[in-house]
C-alpha cells in the first residue's frame, strides 16, 4: 500500500568546487581574511574587557550600598534578628 520513493545518490552528492557560486572568502585575499579575523578577535578582547569593568563597577556599587546600610541605624533595626536569646 505504502510506496516509498527510492533517493538515489546522484541527488544527494555534493556539488563540485566549481559548480558552486564564488564566496567571499574566495574573492577576497588571505592578508585581507586574516586582517578581518584579526579585527574580530580584538573587538571580542574589547567586548571581555568592558564587561569586566562593567562588573567590577556594579561590584563596588553593591559595596557601597551595603556599607552606607551598615551605618544606617534603621536598616539594622528593621533586619536584624530578633531572636536576642542567641547574644546572652
Amino acid at each position: 500500500m505504502n510506496k516509498r520513493k527510492k533517493r538515489t545518490a546522484s541527488t544527494t552528492k555534493p556539488q563540485a568546487a566549481e559548480d558552486r557560486p564564488a564566496t567571499l572568502k574566495d574573492l577576497l585575499g588571505a592578508d585581507t581574511i586574516a586582517k578581518l579575523k584579526a579585527q574580530a578577535e580584538d573587538l571580542k578582547a574589547e567586548e571581555v574587557r568592558q564587561a569586566a569593568i562593567k562588573r567590577q563597577q556594579e561590584e563596588e556599587v553593591r559595596q557601597a550600598e551595603r556599607k552606607r546600610q551598615e551605618n544606617d541605624f534603621a536598616y539594622l533595626l528593621a533586619n536584624s534578628s530578633s531572636d536576642w536569646r542567641k547574644f546572652k
